[in-house]
């Protein structure tokens, strides 16, 4: 999933890291070897 939106919060569902947006380019959030969920 490309990050889109300043704010917008991500989580690993493998280790819990959770990461919250500040600077959009576009790209995909990665952690422990797959991509990381969009929380609400």
């Amino acid at each position: 999933m490309a990050v889109e939106n300043v704010g917008d919060k991500y989580v690993c569902t493998v280790c819990g890291n959770e990461v919250e947006v500040t600077k959009a380019g576009g790209g995909t959030l990665v952690c422990c070897g797959q991509d990381m969920d969009k929380t609400e």
